[in-house]
């Protein structure tokens, strides 16, 4: 299961299927479900199967719901759509979560995500000083490099550079191979930085910044975040980059606004089931350019709720390892005749998943801070990172009995508030920026 769910991963990224020179000699091989069915396969036959985490029942639930949606909405139809694209989704989520039962094969998916990305930022780096990459795919805008599929956008690639970059510099402080691997793998966090550039996304290089405050905050405090990110964004700020451009009146941020402020409206017009998944870019011209607005207008409250509660009990998972006392956590399961060199190998163990769990954390933060400015509600990419997090805090419950089991019948309170706050706060960030505008 793991190596043909390692295989769906790469095909997802690097796309060889969508390639427009593959095209016609690929035509009828549907290389994606070939591969997560073979995943599906072995995981049928396994008989260690994993649901503990609340995601499992959370997910499953939110897509019957947006197919709830659109009949409430007056298409049955439209539950064939949902089932057709998010259905594969869901279930790469679960293969996914159950495949990554160790730290080896956590660490090793982690790997592929990079290097599928470094291969991704090589392309484009090509199509600078071609003008066409080896797709057969040239320069979006005559200036900023894209990819195939649905990375036919900078922005989106350039997401996926910020959600590798912290995999990377993981993967670098490993060491080992006379000091070659630590090489490679800051090479390949250099190129994804270069490729981040060429993107010339705003957002994503706003996420940069994001995530380099956030970690200065885990490791050095707020005050030197605070710092760390104005000096990133002075510098990024000094770069050639349409970043120069960024305020509030000008065209492109201007309408990214008004999307937001639209869908707010129409949120408000059926705040219960919304104008149903999928069909935002049936009653606007553009999109919701903002993942959570598009998930409030088109699944309502409820669905927002389900989806918010998804997302975040991946980052109380990971908050969770971050902040735990390691005395508590470490000294509730190391038996008292254990040998000391065997507790000291258990710290070691214990330092490096906390910088598991850190890297995640990062990457989560880069995601959303560019899904911020992106209708990337539903992409795939979300879910297959959610299911690394799952994996993740599955093995440290597994490993560190101390650390909290989170379970959804605890929490029946906190998501209904916490959508109630998102709302709000969404609406008082399109309120403030509108008057800016």
């Amino acid at each position: 299961m793991f190596i043909f769910i390692g295989i769906y991963l790469a095909l997802v990224l690097l796309r060889p299927q969508d390639y427009p020179v593959w095209a016609e000699q690929m035509a009828g091989i549907p290389l994606l479900p070939i591969s997560l069915a073979m995943a599906a396969m072995f995981w049928a036959l396994s008989p260690q199967k994993s649901f503990d985490a609340p995601q499992y029942l959370l997910l499953p639930v939110f897509m019957v719901f947006a197919m709830l949606t659109k009949i409430a909405n007056g298409w049955v139809g439209g539950i064939v759509l949902i089932v057709a694209y998010f259905g594969p989704v869901v279930m790469a989520f679960f293969l996914m979560a159950n495949a990554l039962d160790s730290r080896r094969r956590l660490v090793a998916m982690m790997a592929v995500f990079t290097v599928c990305a470094g291969i991704m930022s090589l392309h484009g780096i090509e199509q600078v000083q071609l003008g066409v990459g080896w797709t057969g795919i040239g320069l979006s805008q005559e200036t900023r490099i894209q990819y195939v599929g649905i990375f036919n956008d900078p922005n989106d690639l350039g997401m996926v550079f910020i959600m590798c970059l912290p995999m990377a510099m993981l993967l670098a402080g490993r060491g080992g191979l006379f000091g070659l691997r630590r090489l490679f793998w800051l090479t390949v966090a250099g190129v994804l930085v270069y490729g981040v550039y060429l993107t010339d996304s705003r957002g994503t290089l706003l996420a940069l910044v994001v995530m380099l405050g956030v970690y200065a905050w885990r490791r050095y405090g707020m005050m030197a975040a605070g710092g760390l990110g104005a000096v990133a964004l002075v510098g990024l700020m000094a770069l050639p980059s349409r970043l120069q451009e960024l305020e509030v009146s000008e065209d492109s941020a201007a309408g990214r606004v008004d999307a937001w402020y639209e869908g707010l409206q129409m949120f408000f017009a059926d705040p219960v089931f919304g104008i149903g998944a999928g069909g935002y870019s049936d009653l606007d011209q553009l999109t919701a350019h903002n993942s959570f607005v598009l998930v409030l207008t088109e699944t309502g409250f409820i669905g927002f709720m389900l989806w918010l509660a998804f997302i975040g009990y991946g980052v109380r998972m990971l908050l969770a390892v971050l902040n735990a006392p390691s005395d508590i956590v470490l000294t509730g399961w190391i038996p008292d005749d254990m040998p000391d060199g065997e507790v000291a190998e258990l710290q070691q163990a214990w330092t490096f998943d906390r910088k598991l769990g850190l890297t995640l954390f990062l990457s989560v933060c880069g995601f959303f801070a560019c899904a911020f400015f992106l209708s990337r509600g539903y992409v795939v990419i979300l879910y297959l990172q959610a299911a690394m997090i799952v994996a993740y805090y599955t093995l440290m419950r597994r490993r560190y009995p101390g650390l909290p089991e989170f379970k959804l019948g605890n929490d029946l309170l906190r998501w209904p508030i916490y959508a109630v706050i998102g709302v709000v706060l969404l609406f008082i960030i399109v309120k403030v920026l509108l008057a800016f505008a």
